[in-house]
């Protein structure tokens, strides 16, 4: 299910910002999207000696081309970067030349730097803030910005000579997992000439990763100095997945329906699935839905975007059933738990639907549609000490401090005195406080 659900970096991000505009990201969550990128990535990370479980690859909706890190744990790519490569072998260098940022500690020294302003540190606790949008598997994230285009890309600018580093550790990494670094040499193929346009002109990674002849030239001398590795299979079908999937629930319907017509492998299947809901057009998508889980039986996802198909449609003892049956197949990924939290909450089952979001949130506690869906079973079940408090960290996650502080307040009226919950909201309420003093 396609949506935004994790906002991570943004206190990062606005150590750089100031007060007058706002930059609108789009953060976009999908589980079998990302359960691909985990498989693509898992070697690389590996190699670079990252921790796999904690490393989190997401996903920006924009159709310029970058990927950045914002910190030791996310990598961020843009959805057309994705679009635009060709390869798995490709990503996996993109992958690998952002692992190596994190693993050098450039990021680290770049943090180190920032947080000995005490100003800068105040910026960024008063700007961490997101606005999320929800629906038709969209939503946006609002980052508190002056000159924000300039800030971000001086804060996420990498040295020549840390590029330099990177390309190095990057085709090392590329090595140790098996895949050929000659994708690292097509990737750079692809921002060859950026530089000569003019700043506005330019995809983001040109000012972010500087990119010279010599750059190049080294790049190519790395590859040519290792054997071609073949493709790797299962990564290249992993990456046909994700890719699928992006773009039908990006592109237009009719552009994934022209292209995927007469394609009846399980990804065929699920691109015109996909592109038959958004059109809308319910009969065809139910009846691609049904033939995408019978050919995949024990697919997690199939279920899941049949349960999404129903949801969307109306149909909520359906969405029930599907999403029931992949929560049984992938019973520890949070985002197909909150789907069917959510079609319980809609088929009129908030007694299950309590539990089922409960275990959502542990999994993924800053996922505001989860909070969101929290709030809404914990009231309709008659505790709304619990909802009013869920509301507000949902608030205070977007960094709406003094919204979340009314809700907080209300929580600490509500809740037991003293209670692990209560503190929580008593957090809440100090920490709005503090931020009206700065």
């Amino acid at each position: 299910m396609l949506k935004i659900t994790r906002l991570l970096g943004l206190a990062l991000i606005a150590l750089v910002l100031t007060l007058s505009q706002a930059r609108a990201l789009t953060l976009l969550r999908d589980a079998e999207i990302e359960y691909s990128l985990r498989q693509i990535s898992q070697p690389i990370l590996q190699a670079a000696g990252l921790s796999v479980s904690q490393t989190r690859i997401i996903i920006i909706g924009d159709s310029s081309l970058n990927a950045f890190v914002t910190d030791g744990q996310t990598i961020f790519i843009h959805s057309g970067l994705i679009e635009k490569l060709e390869t798995a072998a490709q990503l996996q260098a993109v992958i690998a030349h952002e692992a190596a940022h994190i693993a050098n500690g450039h990021i680290a020294r770049r943090m180190q730097n920032f947080r000995s302003s005490s100003r800068a540190a105040r910026i960024g606790m008063a700007l961490a803030t997101a606005a999320a949008i929800g629906g038709q598997g969209e939503a946006a994230l609002a980052i508190g910005s002056g000159s924000a285009e300039a800030a971000r890309r001086s804060f996420f600018a990498h040295t020549r000579a840390e590029e330099a580093s990177a390309d190095q550790s990057g085709v090392r990494y590329m090595v140790r997992a098996g895949v050929d670094p000659q994708a690292a040499v097509e990737v750079l193929n692809i921002f060859r000439g950026q530089e000569a346009l003019s700043v506005g002109r330019q995809d983001p990674y040109a000012s972010t990763h500087p990119l010279t002849r010599d750059r190049l030239r080294a790049m190519e001398g790395f590859a040519a100095s290792t054997p071609r590795l073949p493709p790797n299979q299962t990564a290249e079908y992993w990456f046909a997945r994700a890719k699928g999937k992006l773009s039908a629930f990006t592109r237009a319907p009719s552009w994934t329906l022209r292209r995927a017509r007469g394609d009846n492998s399980q990804i065929g299947v699920m691109r015109r699935a996909v592109a038959e809901h958004r059109k809308p057009n319910p009969r065809r998508a139910f009846a691609l839905a049904d033939q995408l889980v019978a050919m995949a039986p024990s697919d997690p996802f199939a279920h899941e975007l049949r349960g999404q198909i129903f949801l969307e449609n109306r149909q909520f003892d359906a969405a029930v059933g599907a999403y029931g049956q992949a929560v049984r197949l992938a019973p520890e990924t949070a985002l197909i738990i909150g789907g069917y939290g959510r079609a319980l909450l809609a088929a009129g089952r908030p007694g299950e639907a309590l539990p089922a979001l409960e275990r959502a949130r542990a999994r993924d506690g800053e996922d505001p549609r989860i909070l969101r869906d929290l709030a809404v079973a914990y009231a309709q079940n008659g505790n709304n000490g619990m909802a009013s408090l869920t509301t507000a960290e949902r608030y205070a996650l977007f960094g709406r401090l003094n919204d979340a502080a009314i809700h907080a307040e209300r929580a600490r009226g509500l809740l037991p005195r003293g209670s692990a919950s209560w503190r929580r909201a008593e957090d809440l309420v100090s920490a709005a406080s503090r931020n009206r003093g700065n």
